[in-house]
């Protein structure tokens, strides 16, 4: 086995190449430029065409876009309000691909359930012609663990309150901020149950809405929304620097070039796109890599991984030739840890980079990476994965609301992630290993 020595021959000059700031700078440009950029929406056009500009700009040897469909879902107006006991508004968001109200809105009582499993043990006539409000808090924790034991409510909640007859249904932000901004986020129904429309409503909101409740279990609510879904077209952006030795075996990094409409997708995804093309770019400034290293800002993740699914699809003939892929799409923090997926002769290898990126405070994970939403797709098709961890503590705080903004982002933390980013990524595309093994 080839020591990291040799694989990264040049590398100790790496802060004086690198520009530290390259990725910040491109994450900077893209939520000023473009902005919030929801899929299918005239913003995302504008972000393919800015990302496949700077590519081009940066160095890439070859840039090119793959076209997908896909649903393009456009929130309206929307209003919710207790009209008795205590007539107040309370500050929501539709949830990502809720539908609306008719023009006249829906009023009805409330029942509130602690969890979406509560709800899922609820009796019809608990629920039958009223609004459901799930309202279960998400803690912080530093790897975001809590997520998924809270975002049931949010992805499967509409369906199971119509299960049981439900007009609509209300959640708790899943997020972990006590500002009051409300967390959208991708919701899904089911063919022949009825579609209702579902919105989140911010924990302050939900903390004032279960006071109400206790004083006035027949409170009623009034929910107006205006929402629809129209059928787009959206891009995959990729890029490659082609290896010099095996061009066509390919170490994949990626971000989701999409964002929800109320901020400007900065922690979600914006870093991740600057870290991934600022990787490249330098990279190449060090020398051409061995191996190919294509760069893949995924197209609509937010709605459901559809860009990934799209590039699975298209390159199915090709994943053999897939090394390894890892993803950024957990915000701007610090990197804590770097995991790996790989075969147990290859274990070896995941600690040698391991100690290439313990000066960054980096340490080594069990060999159970995710790897990332979009890049989960190829590592179901058998493709080894490597993660970046990043501190979450802070990112459901901004996750999916209007204060995911460029000023969330720290310099210092992202500089971070672009050495360990352009460490970790120049030892893959220079090994000759077969990380399945």
């Amino acid at each position: 086995m080839l020591t990291l020595t040799t694989l990264l021959l040049g590398l100790t000059a790496l802060p004086v190449l690198a520009n530290d700031q390259l990725a910040y700078q491109l994450t900077e440009e893209l939520t000023v430029e473009v902005g919030p950029r929801i899929a299918g929406s005239l913003a995302d056009a504008k972000a393919v065409a800015w990302a496949t500009n700077k590519f081009q700009l940066l160095g890439y040897d070859k840039v090119w876009t793959e076209q997908f469909n896909t649903p393009f879902w456009q929130r309206g107006n929307a209003r919710l309000e207790i009209i008795s006991p205590y007539p107040q508004s309370l500050v929501l968001t539709a949830l990502g691909g809720s539908v609306g109200t008719d023009a006249e809105g829906i009023t009805a009582s409330i029942v509130m359930f602690n969890s979406l499993e509560d709800l899922m043990q609820a009796k019809r006539e608990e629920v039958l012609g009223k609004i459901v409000f799930i309202n279960k808090a998400m803690t912080k924790d530093k790897v975001g663990s809590q997520y998924g034991k809270v975002v049931g409510a949010r992805s499967k909640g509409a369906v199971e309150a119509a299960r049981l007859g439900a007009k609509a249904i209300i959640i708790r932000s899943v997020g972990t901020s006590n500002n009051r901004f409300a967390h959208t986020g991708k919701m899904t129904y089911e063919d022949n149950i009825a579609k209702i429309p579902a919105v989140a409503i911010s924990v302050p909101d939900a903390i004032q809405l279960t006071k109400i409740i206790a004083k006035a279990p027949e409170a009623k609510l009034r929910l107006n929304m205006e929402n629809h879904t129209q059928d787009a077209i959206s891009h995959n952006v990729i890029a490659e620097i082609t290896g010099s030795e095996r061009p066509d075996e390919i170490v994949l990094i990626g971000a989701h070039l999409d964002s929800w409409d109320q901020g400007t997708g900065a922690l979600d995804d914006g870093a991740g796109v600057g870290l991934v093309m600022a990787t490249g770019a330098l990279i190449k400034k060090l020398g051409q890599p061995k191996r190919t290293i294509r760069v893949v800002l995924y197209g609509n993740e937010e709605g459901g991984l559809v860009g990934a699914r799209a590039y699975a699809a298209k390159h199915a003939s090709e994943l053999a030739k897939h090394v390894v892929a890892s993803e950024s799409d957990f915000g701007a923090g610090r990197i804590w840890q770097f995991d790996s997926k790989f075969g147990p002769q290859s274990l070896g290898f995941a600690k040698e980079i391991q100690q290439l990126l313990s000066g960054h405070g980096i340490a080594l994970g069990p060999n159970k990476a995710f790897g990332g939403p979009d890049v989960s797709v190829l590592a179901a098709l058998g493709v080894p994965v490597v993660s970046l961890e990043q501190d979450g503590t802070d990112y459901f705080d901004f996750h999916h609301t209007p204060n995911d903004t460029f000023d969330k982002i720290d310099p210092a933390a992202l500089a971070q992630n672009q050495q360990a980013w352009i460490l970790m990524t120049t030892a893959l595309a220079n090994s000759t290993i077969d990380l399945r093994k």
